[in-house]
């Protein structure tokens, strides 16, 4: 089935930030919108900010003044249902809260042609549960957008058990004409984004929890180190801690308390002192005119080595070498033992990339007491921060040759306490094992999961699985397994088919 025609009328029900931004996609997509809300004020506060928005876009010279005119006409107000009994297309914008959903979809069945499509904005919520008890379940679907709907990309279209794969297609081919960017995904609790993205927020808080770094340098690392656009504290802030509190808090009841999806405690207080984040002035951060900056901790200035011996391969970071010899630093190479992940010898100290290990732990296994650990960068070459830790048995001075070294190659350095994984290496495997997971539970294909987090998250390097691609299936399944050896807990778990790519050598996303 092809995307709906511009002559059939989109019924949107919500006339907040994300129904009238929904209602203002359609419009300039060409299609009469009926913008309904329950109250009327409502509907007439919608239209508005679709006139404020439509005109910022003119000045902007991203819209033709005509064309803004046209879209705005487009949006017709409507004070009862019944005033838009000729839609085909029926969106819900309305609070998240099942009964009350299940409530208008079954008005609305009566209402509508049968033919007419239902559809869902939930961010969580099952559409399965909200088909059933319809006359015609296999009408009703899932079209998530992602807020601001008017400037986010991604829309995922959900299918229950029942939902006919025409309704499905015709979503998405419409979400496409409409200028987004959909992918397929099956209702299962948090759908694809707010599944996925779990980790990026559970390892930051499981990691503060621990005291090992200030929130500020976590942030940064993960953001200037690994070119995420926002640290997981400064998106939590922003999302607020009520709300990602309580949308883990469904997901990991949802899967019957699979303990990968446990709330984090100290969230959980965070949420009971009413540190919210932006919205009540205080959160992981301080906001408002006298609240100081939030400043990572940086390493002062250290004398680095001029010389440095680079014993087999080092995988991931093997871009660091050329970024090391630029900064004019002799390299040596040597070949290291067969099966052995390589380190680089600087000064003292051998220095490797994190596997999930603490460096303590590590420096005992293998005989070497000088060890210092780096964290996973985006980018070795280009990457302007890097996090460091030392064994407990790491001499100062061995560390300070270290640290002088990576500032001579033009790197912030911040050194963490000694905490496994680090941070963003643990980050980014859990993401990508989560990741795995969705493909096969059968939630998304791989290729609809990385889409999904692109888009919808802005996650880099093509995606969380892509990523693991990138570093190797067998090197993330071997630092999750170091993980779950850390910390005893089935939360790091590998997932199966992670673990199968990396026996058969296959991608993940392709």
């Amino acid at each position: 089935m092809a995307a709906l025609e511009k002559n059939v009328k989109v019924l949107v029900v919500g006339a907040g930030a994300m129904g009238s931004g929904i209602a203002q996609i359609a419009a300039r997509a060409g299609h009469t919108v009926y913008l309904y809300d329950g109250r009327t004020e409502a509907i007439a506060a919608g239209r508005a900010a679709i006139e404020k928005d439509l005109k910022f876009l003119v000045a902007k010279g991203k819209l033709d003044a005509a064309e803004a005119e046209a879209t705005l006409a487009r949006v017709v107000p409507v004070a009862i249902l019944a005033g838009a009994e000729d839609a085909g297309l029926a969106i819900e914008a309305i609070v998240e809260n099942l009964e009350v959903k299940r409530k208008l979809f079954s008005e609305l069945e009566g209402l509508l042609a049968e033919d007419a499509i239902l559809a869902s904005n939930t961010s969580s919520l099952s559409i399965n549960a909200m088909a059933a008890g319809l006359a015609r379940p296999g009408r009703i679907a899932g079209l998530h957008f992602f807020n601001p709907a008017p400037r986010m990309a991604l829309v995922e279209v959900i299918s229950g058990l029942n939902t006919e794969r025409e309704v499905a297609e015709c979503l998405y081919d419409t979400a496409r004409e409409w200028g987004k960017m959909p992918v397929h995904a099956a209702s299962t609790p948090g759908f694809i984004v707010n599944r996925v993205a779990r980790p990026y927020y559970a390892e930051a808080l499981r990691v503060l929890a621990e005291h090992e770094a200030e929130p500020a340098t976590l942030d940064a690392i993960l953001r200037e180190g690994c070119g995420f656009a926002m640290g997981p504290f400064e998106l939590i802030d922003l999302i607020g801690h009520d709300i990602n509190f309580a949308v883990t808090k469904s997901v990991f009841e949802a899967y019957f308390c699979d303990r990968r999806y446990a709330p984090s405690q100290f969230q959980q207080e965070l949420v009971a002192a009413g540190r919210l984040g932006r919205k009540t002035g205080r959160g992981i951060y301080e906001y408002g005119e006298l609240a100081a900056k939030p400043v990572p901790q940086d390493e002062p200035p250290q004398e680095g080595e001029s010389r440095i011996t680079v014993v087999g391969d080092i995988g991931a970071a093997a871009p660091l070498l050329a970024r090391l010899e630029a900064a004019g630093i002799e390299v040596r190479r040597e070949s290291g033992m067969h099966g052995r992940r390589g380190w680089m010898q600087i000064g003292a100290a051998r220095v490797a990339l994190t596997d999930g290990r603490t460096a303590t732990y590590r420096a005992v296994e293998e005989h070497c007491p000088n060890l210092v650990l780096f964290d996973l960068c985006l980018d070795y070459s280009v990457s302007t921060r890097i996090g460091l830790t030392r064994a407990d048995q790491c001499g100062l001075g061995a560390m300070r040759a270290v640290v002088g070294t990576f500032q001579r190659a033009g790197f912030k350095v911040s050194v963490i306490d000694d905490v496994a994984g680090l941070i963003a290496l643990r980050t980014v495997a859990m993401l990508a094992n989560e990741a795995a997971d969705a493909v096969l539970q059968g939630v998304a294909s791989a290729r609809d999961v990385d889409t999904a987090m692109r888009y919808g998250t802005n996650y880099p390097k093509g995606g969380p699985l892509a990523w693991a691609d990138m570093l190797g299936a067998g090197f993330v399944v071997d630092v999750l397994a170091n993980l779950k050896e850390h910390y005893g807990e089935e939360r790091y778990r590998v997932s199966p088919l992670l673990r199968r790519k990396a026996y058969n050598g296959e991608a993940l996303y392709d």
